[in-house]
């Protein structure tokens, strides 16, 4: 080959190459643009007013993060709970995870170095109270029935949730006396009737009884528990095995939770119903599998996240294994009852 011919491949090279790499910047602005564009199906969202607090006067509200693309995504957006389809009020207030109860929130925010993941504590009007660092991806969230404590976990980074040895961490605060206890790990464990201790104990997916009382999951061993906890004591007992993300009724009778079941790979789980009482498990009439911690709705029904065309969309079923699951709202995740 010639020294021109060379040089011919070498332009014809580059410019190849140039007009590549102009394409790969105009998909990836049009991409970036159509996640700020209002989609077809999505639900209405405009700016609006989103309070924690009960008004015996308005309507029982569902407060939720609105997974629709457009300029509200993320947002904390409300709804009358009755009309879960009507125009979705917009807060401006961002969270990854969400809960609420009696006008306390907690909001799991996604971060950027330096400042990173946030857990922070929002008055009723979502004012931020309080705000505490998290060691990596927020993943659950509670606040008690009185609005006094709340529990969040995370991932610790630099582990990963698709392996079986992730690490989380979960903390629990008193938001009248700002108390925190930072690692639920550090908790005095008592299983089967015995101190415990282990390096590979991790905690999650806490639901409170009352401000000193809680149940969540111990991982350790490679099985998972359900426990329950006294905070006062800090000190927790294994009551359960194969229990996780469990959630409890408003009267403090049953749990919901995720039960692990021989199934094909990537569908692990099915949620079923604990009577506290008798102990005996009831699976409920959703039959796929689900990766969430629900809410209860009312006293006979609950509320998870289901994967959808937005990314998550909230289905109900009973909490008694009777009747059909049905889809609440589309682009919707982490929902809270108000009122």
């Amino acid at each position: 080959m010639t020294r021109g011919s060379r040089w011919l491949v070498l332009i014809a090279a580059s410019a190849v190459l140039a007009v590549l790499g102009g394409i790969a910047v105009w998909h990836s602005a049009e991409r970036s643009a159509r996640r700020d564009r209002p989609q077809a199906h999505d639900p209405h969202v405009a700016v609006g007013e989103v309070s924690l607090a009960a008004d015996a006067d308005a309507p029982r509200r569902v407060v939720f993060r609105n997974m629709a693309w457009g300029p509200h995504r993320d947002e904390l957006v409300s709804v009358p709970a009755g009309r879960p389809a009507s125009r979705r009020a917009a807060s401006g207030v961002r969270c990854l995870r969400f809960h609420a109860a009696h006008g306390t929130g907690i909001c799991l925010q996604a971060g950027s170095a330096p400042q990173g993941h946030r857990a922070v504590v929002l008055d009723a009007r979502l004012r931020e109270q309080r705000s505490y660092s998290l060691p990596g991806i927020p993943t659950r969230a509670r606040v008690s029935p009185s609005g006094r404590m709340v529990a969040w976990t995370a991932f610790v980074t630099g582990d990963t949730y698709a392996g079986a040895n992730f690490s989380t961490r979960t903390a629990i605060l008193d938001t009248r006396s700002w108390n925190l206890h930072a690692r639920l790990e550090d908790y005095r464990i008592i299983k089967d009737g015995s101190s415990y201790r282990a390096a590979d104990v991790n905690f999650w997916g806490v639901t409170f009884a009352d401000d000193h009382h809680f149940y969540a999951t111990l991982a350790t061993g490679g099985r998972t528990y359900l426990v329950r906890g006294d905070a006062a004591n800090r000190t927790v007992r294994t009551l359960r095995e194969n229990v996780e993300c469990p959630s409890l009724s408003p009267d403090g009778s049953r749990l919901v939770f995720k039960k692990r079941v021989t199934a094909p790979a990537g569908a692990p789980w099915r949620l079923y119903a604990l009577d506290l009482r008798t102990l005996r498990e009831t699976p409920l009439a959703e039959r796929r599998s689900i990766d969430d911690q629900v809410v209860w709705s009312d006293a006979h029904t609950v509320a998870y996240s289901v994967p959808g065309d937005d990314g998550s969309d909230l289905w109900t079923v009973a909490a008694d294994g009777t009747g059909t699951p049905r889809r609440l709202m589309r682009s919707a995740l982490a929902p809270a009852y108000v009122g």
